[in-house]
């Protein structure tokens, strides 16, 4: 018996099938992995993300902390609420974790991790915190949270809130969260399309799965949140990118602020990366032929090898997709061997998907 969230009961009564998900029993889907995937495109579905790591960042030193935990820079982060998403690194570059950190307010910033990584991030954390004196690092094992994602999401999960809460959070612009007495709700998400993250007390969270689930958004599971994330070009840390990938080949560039003389974590290595010549890219895959493209399979260019990260068939664009690394320069068609076979896929731009609309055009082409 894996661990298991404040909503595990309600997965049962939903039906869901469970799986093992980084030690924690999680639902895969209530039935129909693609019902559930159209129901995020297009009206509005809710996740399970309590197994999701959150910590606390406080103290006088919690910015200086954060600006050499993190290769991007948490100072751009002025407004209340305010979300920066980031990679942590190691001393190699490499990608311990991605995450998103929220500043609350002055010297107080809520930080989101990935689960499967849990125990070795937080050490991290604990480690890199020994060199800052006045500061205190909280883990929220007392909480729990539900995405609620779709073009509806807005509109059907803001009447369940307090009057007052609810014109705040009409309001909240995209990437920002407000912060409550009872919860904290974000305008995040991992699906590509919009919504809330709600953060709430465990023993608070399965009433406000049943209000939700009243209101009639679709209880959704790990399955349809995979292909929507790749469908949107989000990154799944321990395939896309780990400790032995930076973010430079992972398609991360932009998570980077080396702007100033900021001694985050990382910086020299990436620094010498780039005077080196960054050699590989991290590309969009459109399936030509007839197939599946899974993960680890080999793309073959003329420029040498690559390795698909994530791959699977699109529900929204009826068609395998990937995203890949593949040697620097590439573009055009390349090939993939699948099953002793090499179908041929054409290079695209990330994302495939975005807030329920095709990105390429007929001819498969970026638009």
């Amino acid at each position: 018996m894996g661990n298991r969230t404040p909503l595990y009961q309600c997965h049962l009564d939903a039906g869901a099938k469970l799986v093992d998900f980084a030690g924690w029993d999680m639902p895969i889907n209530y039935g129909s992995q693609i019902t559930e995937h159209e129901a995020v495109r297009a009206d509005a579905g809710m996740f399970d993300v309590s197994h999701m790591t959150v910590v606390d960042v406080s103290g006088s030193q919690a910015k200086a902390y954060l600006q050499h935990l993190l290769a991007n820079d948490v100072a751009r982060l002025k407004v209340e609420g305010k979300a920066l998403y980031s990679c942590m690194l190691n001393e190699q570059g490499g990608v311990i974790d991605d995450l998103i950190v929220y500043y609350l307010r002055e010297n107080f910033y809520r930080v989101v991790i990935n689960s499967a990584t849990r125990e070795k991030d937080l050490a991290w954390l604990a480690l890199q915190a020994e060199a800052f004196s006045d500061l205190n690092t909280r883990f929220r094992d007392d909480v729990a949270m539900i995405a609620v994602q779709g073009p509806r999401a807005m509109e059907k999960s803001i009447p369940l809130f307090a009057e007052h809460q609810q014109q705040v959070l009409a309001q909240l612009a995209r990437f920002q969260g407000a912060e409550f007495d009872d919860c904290f709700v974000a305008r995040t998400g991992y699906t590509g399309e919009d919504g809330f993250e709600i953060l709430m007390l465990s023993d608070q969270i399965a009433d406000l799965w049943d209000r939700l689930l009243a209101a009639g958004i679709v209880p959704c599971g790990l399955g349809a949140r995979d292909t929507l994330r790749l469908e949107a070009g989000m990154n799944l840390y321990g395939s896309d990118m780990d400790e032995t990938t930076s973010p430079l080949v992972s398609g991360l560039s932009w998570t980077v602020a080396m702007s100033d003389d900021r001694a985050f974590v990382g910086r020299a290595a990436l620094e010498a990366e780039k005077a080196d010549g960054v050699k590989q890219s991290f590309v969009g895959l459109l399936l030509m032929d007839k197939g599946v493209l899974r993960n680890h399979l080999r793309v073959v260019t003329a420029e040498g090898d690559g390795e698909i990260t994530s791959g699977s068939y699109s529900p929204s664009l009826q068609k395998s997709i990937a995203m890949a690394r593949i040697p620097a320069g590439v573009s055009g068609v390349v090939e993939v061997e699948v099953r002793n076979k090499m179908l041929q896929a054409k290079i695209v731009k990330l994302p495939f998907v975005r807030e329920g609309k095709s990105m390429l055009s007929n001819e498969g082409e970026n638009v």
